[in-house]
């Protein structure tokens, strides 16, 4: 099993690395299951140049920001309509100045993928569009954790 890890990364503070490298452990640890992360992707997918100047792009050269943008969305929604079992995604404050996540979740509900939104938000302070779209919603990455426990069982 494989899951993708949906959330914040342009304007979340840690650039959204530390909920998923928890996550990423506890999928690991306990089920047995992958992720595809896509804060550890970039490296792999831009060249050293892109990567070393593709945010200063957005400022200075918004034709190749936008052309670098474009690979990484091709890459990640590739992977995630081919070889994802299911998302789970963090929706806070951080993710609402973005758009990438919510693109995501409504690909993944095209295409009958689940996802597990984990949100400390009231419900009604999230938006219908992505309520529409989510499985399950959590409020808690423990709950989320319990869950996903009952649903696939600890590794053997």
């Amino acid at each position: 099993m494989k899951a993708y890890l949906a959330g914040a990364i342009e304007h979340a503070p840690d650039n959204g690395i530390a909920w998923r490298r928890d996550v990423t452990q506890f999928l690991a640890d306990i089920l047995g299951h992958t992720v595809y992360d896509p804060t550890t992707e970039e490296l792999s997918i831009l060249s050293q140049e892109e990567s070393a100047n593709f945010r200063g792009y957005k400022q200075n050269n918004l034709p190749e920001y936008q052309r670098i943008v474009r690979k990484l969305i091709a890459h990640d929604l590739s992977i995630l309509t081919t070889d994802i079992d299911y998302v789970i995604c963090l929706w806070d404050n951080y993710v609402k100045n973005g758009g990438g996540t919510q693109g995501e979740i409504t690909v993944s509900h095209l295409h009958g993928i689940p996802v597990y939104l984990v949100s400390e938000m009231e419900t009604e302070k999230i938006s219908g569009w992505i309520l529409g779209c989510v499985s399950k919603v959590f409020t808690s990455f423990e709950e989320l954790e319990n869950h996903l426990v009952q649903k696939y069982g600890e590794k053997g």
